[in-house]
């Protein structure tokens, strides 16, 4: 029961950082002049670096914090306002360098012939905000944590490979209205679970101020 108390709001914080539905668009721009089966190479390469970085972070983020001096409670804190800040995007639909390339990396990407590695893998799949996320659910730097999160995300990740790969139908389906009412949607789910992330750091910090 407490694994499955902490994997499923893992799993959704993960999946709403992450965002298949808002990268799907994306990806069908920056791959439009390729063939079917370059897309797929695309999507599969571009997934596993993501994978591997995310991998990183979630068995060696906290120790990365700790040769910083950056404490956790401190961590959550500015994490929680990164998430905070990605949620703003979600929920007017706009673009930024925390959740998505800016528009520079993209028009650079363009003249990109393999993208999978950047703008794709980088920022827009293994973003600040996915990183970040990682690195906050695996505070207590316990193996087992590690292994879970670590689970969680290649499940995020295989779901944002799978609508990759039928990005092209899913934008017929759903239209742009349909996408955005959609990312509008996680946005405020993100918003309050990056708040939760903030009020458990100043809670930390300071345990008799914020009961």
């Amino acid at each position: 029961m407490l694994l499955l108390d902490f994997a499923l709001p893992a799993f959704f914080l993960l999946l709403v950082v992450i965002d298949p539905f808002g990268l799907t668009p994306i990806f069908s721009t920056l791959t439009a002049r390729q063939s079917v089966e370059q897309r797929r190479r695309t999507a599969l390469k571009g997934v596993a670096i993501a994978a591997g970085v995310m991998a990183f972070f979630a068995f060696g983020g906290v120790w990365l914090l700790d040769y910083l001096g950056i404490g956790m409670p401190a961590f959550r804190i500015a994490g929680g306002l990164l998430l905070f800040m990605i949620a703003i995007d979600m929920l007017f639909v706009r673009h930024s360098g925390l959740s998505s390339a800016t528009d520079q990396e993209q028009n650079e990407a363009a003249t990109r012939s393999d993208i999978s590695v950047f703008p794709l893998a980088i920022p827009l799949i293994a973003g600040p905000g996915a990183l970040t996320t990682v690195m906050l659910l695996t505070r207590d730097q316990s193996l087992m944590t590690s292994l879970l999160v670590l689970g969680i995300s290649l499940l995020v990740l295989a779901i944002t490979l799978v609508m990759f790969f039928i990005a092209d139908w899913i934008q017929k389906a759903l239209g742009e209205t349909g996408i955005n009412v959609i990312t509008r949607l996680l946005g405020i789910l993100l918003a309050a679970l990056a708040m939760q992330f903030v009020l458990d750091g100043l809670q930390a910090s300071f345990p008799r101020l914020v009961g």
